[in-house]
C-alpha cells in the first residue's frame, strides 16, 4: 500500500506537569476522536521528586493520582475511564492493589485486565482507556 493510500489518524497529546514525564518515545496521553488512552504509568510522584512508597497499595494510589492528571488535562474525571489494565510485580500482591484501586472508581467500574508482569524496581503499572468528548 503507498503512502498516498493511507489516512493521517487525528490524534492530540495530552501533557501533565503532574504525571512523571515519559522516560522514551511515547507520550503521556493521546486523544482521539472521543476516546482517551494513557500510556503504562508507575508510582513515581514528580510532586516528592519521583519517589516510589514501598507498598502495593501506596503504589497503586500514586499510580492512578498519575492517571487522573492526565485526564484532568482534557478536562474529564475517573468517570470517564472505560478499561484499565493493570500489571503487578506479584499477583500475590492482588487484594491489596485491588482494595487501593476500588478508591479511584464508582460504578459501573470500567472493564479490567490484571496479569502478572516483570517491572522495573515497581509494585504496579496501570494504563487507561476513557471517552471524552470529541
Amino acid at each position: 500500500m503507498s503512502s498516498e493510500n493511507t489516512q493521517k489518524i487525528e490524534k492530540t497529546a495530552i501533557v501533565s506537569e503532574s504525571a512523571p514525564q515519559p522516560a522514551g518515545p511515547y507520550s503521556q496521553g493521546i486523544v482521539s476522536g472521543d476516546l482517551l488512552f494513557t500510556a503504562g504509568f508507575g508510582p513515581q510522584d514528580r510532586a516528592n521528586g519521583n519517589a516510589v512508597a514501598d507498598s502495593v497499595a501506596e503504589q497503586t494510589r500514586q499510580v492512578l493520582r498519575n492517571v487522573r492528571s492526565v485526564l484532568t488535562e482534557h478536562g474529564v474525571d475517573m468517570d470517564a475511564v472505560l478499561k484499565t489494565t493493570v500489571h503487578l510485580a506479584d499477583l500475590a500482591d492482588f487484594a491489596e492493589f485491588n482494595e487501593a484501586y476500588a478508591e479511584f472508581f464508582t460504578e459501573p467500574y470500567p472493564v479490567r485486565t490484571t496479569v502478572g508482569s516483570q517491572l522495573a524496581n515497581i509494585l504496579v503499572e496501570i494504563d487507561v482507556v476513557a471517552r471524552v468528548k470529541a
